[in-house]
């Protein structure tokens, strides 16, 4: 039968002690327990570890020369926990996370920088492929993705952004097209849209107070890009449906102007998704906590 290693360290402890019973408190454990525990270790080895009478608890000469490897056994627990409790205190490690192209660099640049130099040691790797890669299959600690998210009872979620969504088109475009009045009048315009997963049919909703329209409309380009939807509107192409933080600068510069600023359509979650049902890295978890007060402040 093998030998437990606690075993030893409880021995260790009980030799050091003293008494069974001052032991068992120390550890939290029934003197019984530790008796019991014990004899099993002494019936393992082959040999008798205590020398017992009514007043005193005595060393045998095995018992003696196997005390350093009882202690050493605690030894190695106890940095083994420093080691965790540091780990959590100062995260460090590689650090595996996929996230779209355009919210990195046009959303989470500033924060990406800032985490990257108060963690100095957390290496980051980062995937920016249009891909959906397995988080469990390929190991990533954490992935953003955008929108409504399948169930997987293996994963867990946190919302960490909310995107506003608008349409978009520069004046040249507006004045050779006219703009529409409308949602309904979308469908004489070409649209610069989101590509749909799975390739199916994109369905817009747009509302104005108490009232909601909602349909298809004809694509001009569909891209898995928002960044390039808007550069796209810039060039006169079209009208680009777009979160407003990614067409912000261009409204404010004049090269694009809002369309139907009075329909709105619903924001878009950004998650954070990473692997449930057990304990989270502190690597981990000092990434989801910055992007969350990040992201709150960014609004």
């Amino acid at each position: 039968m093998p030998i437990e290693p606690n075993d030893l360290w409880l021995f260790a402890k009980i030799a050091d002690i003293g008494s069974f019973s001052k032991a068992g408190e120390a550890v939290g454990l029934p003197k019984s327990t530790l008796s019991r525990r014990i004899g099993r270790l002494e019936k393992q080895l082959g040999e008798r570890l205590f020398q017992r009478t009514t007043r005193q608890l005595n060393l045998t000469e095995f018992g003696s020369k196997l005390l350093q490897h009882g202690r050493r056994i605690g030894e190695d627990t106890d940095a083994a926990v420093a080691l965790a409790q540091h780990r959590q205190l100062q995260p460090s490690g590689v650090l595996r996370v996929s996230m779209p192209n355009d919210f990195a660099n046009l959303v989470l640049l500033p924060l990406l920088t800032e985490f990257i130099s108060s963690h100095p040691a957390i290496t980051l790797e980062i995937d920016l492929s249009a891909r959906r890669v397995d988080l469990l299959g390929e190991q990533y600690d954490l992935v953003i993705r955008m929108g409504d998210l399948p169930d997987d009872t293996a994963l867990a979620a946190k919302p960490v952004y909310r995107y506003a969504w608008a349409l978009y088109a520069s004046n040249e475009y507006l004045a050779l097209h006219g703009a529409p009045e409308q949602p309904d009048d979308l469908r004489q315009h070409g649209m610069l849209q989101l590509l749909a997963r799975q390739r199916e049919s994109q369905t817009f909703r747009l509302t104005r107070g108490d009232k909601t329209w909602s349909g298809s409309l004809p694509a001009k380009v569909a891209a898995n890009s928002p960044e390039l939807l808007v550069k796209l509107a810039r060039q006169h192409l079209g009208i680009a449906a777009a979160p407003t933080v990614y067409a912000n600068a261009y409204v404010k510069g004049g090269q694009l102007v809002r369309v139907l600023p009075e329909w709105e359509f619903p924001p878009v979650t950004a998650w954070a998704v990473f692997p449930g049902g057990r304990l989270m890295p502190g690597k981990t978890r000092a990434l989801l906590d910055f992007l969350d007060a990040g992201l709150r402040e960014l609004g």
